[in-house]
């Protein structure tokens, strides 16, 4: 299972909507789940997706693999990173 963190109005696809409180869902993963296959089985659209990824704390991008007990946080395309320049981006495993 992984531990998904929402924010802004990505905050939509979980219960908890409050900006008050954390916005988390767990889902269940599949062998070779990607970061990318997670997003899509949520339902949140790639174009409604930021850049802004985080894998267990590491800028991550989309094709990255996921495994049980992960943490990931996913921002929508409105709230962007302003330097982002200065986070190593983790593509692969």
């Amino acid at each position: 299972m992984i531990e998904i963190h929402l924010y802004g109005k990505l905050r939509r696809f979980s219960e908890q909507k409050s900006p008050l409180q954390e916005s988390v869902v767990f889902f269940d993963i599949h062998d070779g789940d990607s970061i990318r296959s997670v997003v899509e089985r949520i339902g949140i659209s790639l174009d409604e997706l930021g850049s802004n990824i985080f894998l267990n704390g590491e800028y991550s991008g989309l094709e990255r693999p996921v495994k049980d007990g992960d943490r990931l946080g996913l921002f929508p395309n409105d709230m962007q990173l302003l330097y982002r320049w200065y986070f190593n981006k983790v593509d692969e495993g």
